[in-house]
C-alpha cells in the first residue's frame, strides 16, 4: 500500500513536471484567432488597391510601419498597390489596438508559500522513507493575470460596388506583455493566411516566433 502511494505520488509529480516542460517549449509559439467575412469577387488578379488611412492615422509613424507589413502580405490577394495617379478599384484600411484587462487562470498552489491548510507531502520514516504518509496533489488556486488583447482588423472595399465591403478580417492574439509591435507582423500574416477564407469562418493559427 505504501509503495503504491509512493509510486502514485511520483507519477503525479512527473506529469506536472512534463506539463511545465511542454509549456516552456511553447513559449516560442504565437497563436491568433482569425474571424473572416468575405464576398470576394472573381477575376480581380492584377487589379489595383490603395491603402486608405483612417482619421488619426495620417502622418503616423506607427501606422506607416504597420502599413509596410500589410503591403508585404497583400500579394496573396492577387492585387497590386496603386502608385501615383493610378486608379484603384479596391480601398484597403486597417485598425489596431491592444486593450489591457485582467483575467483569472488556474495553477497549482506553491507548496512552500501556499496556505498551510493544504498539505500535499508525506512525512519521512518507514521502509520507503515515507512511512504512513498520504500524498495529495497541491491545491489548484485562481490567480489574477494581466493580459493584452492585441487586435488587428483589416477591411477591403470595392469601389465598383459603391464601396461595399468585400473582405473583413480580424486577428486577435492575447499576450501577458504590452508587445503589439512585436506581435503585429504575425497578426498581419494571419489576416492573409488562406485568403480569402470562407465567409463567416473562425480559425486558430499558430506561428513560431523569432527570438
Amino acid at each position: 500500500m505504501r509503495f503504491t502511494l509512493f509510486r502514485a505520488f511520483w507519477a503525479r509529480f512527473l506529469a506536472v513536471f512534463a506539463s511545465v516542460l511542454f509549456l516552456g517549449g511553447c513559449a516560442s509559439t504565437l497563436s491568433a484567432r482569425v474571424t473572416t467575412y468575405a464576398q470576394w469577387p472573381a477575376d480581380v488578379q492584377g487589379q489595383y488597391y490603395r491603402l486608405h488611412p483612417q482619421p488619426g492615422q495620417q502622418n503616423n509613424l506607427e501606422y506607416q510601419a504597420y502599413a509596410d507589413m500589410v503591403r508585404a502580405s497583400a500579394g496573396r490577394t492577387g492585387l497590386i498597390e496603386a502608385t501615383g495617379n493610378q486608379a484603384a478599384r479596391f480601398e484597403v484600411s486597417f485598425s489596431y489596438q491592444n486593450p489591457v484587462s485582467q483575467t483569472w487562470v488556474q495553477q497549482y498552489a506553491d507548496p512552500y508559500f501556499g496556505p498551510p491548510l493544504y498539505p500535499w507531502g508525506g512525512y519521512y520514516g518507514g521502509h520507503f522513507g515515507f512511512g504512513g504518509g498520504v500524498f495529495y496533489s497541491p491545491p489548484v488556486v485562481n490567480v489574477p493575470v494581466t493580459v493584452y488583447k492585441n487586435t488587428l482588423t483589416l477591411v477591403i472595399k470595392d469601389k465598383t460596388r459603391d464601396g461595399a465591403e468585400v473582405y473583413r478580417s480580424t486577428a486577435v492574439s492575447v499576450s501577458s506583455e504590452d508587445n503589439l509591435n512585436q506581435v503585429m507582423p504575425y497578426l498581419v500574416r494571419a489576416i492573409f493566411d488562406g485568403f480569402p477564407a470562407n465567409n463567416g469562418s473562425t480559425r486558430d493559427i499558430s506561428y513560431e516566433i523569432s527570438r
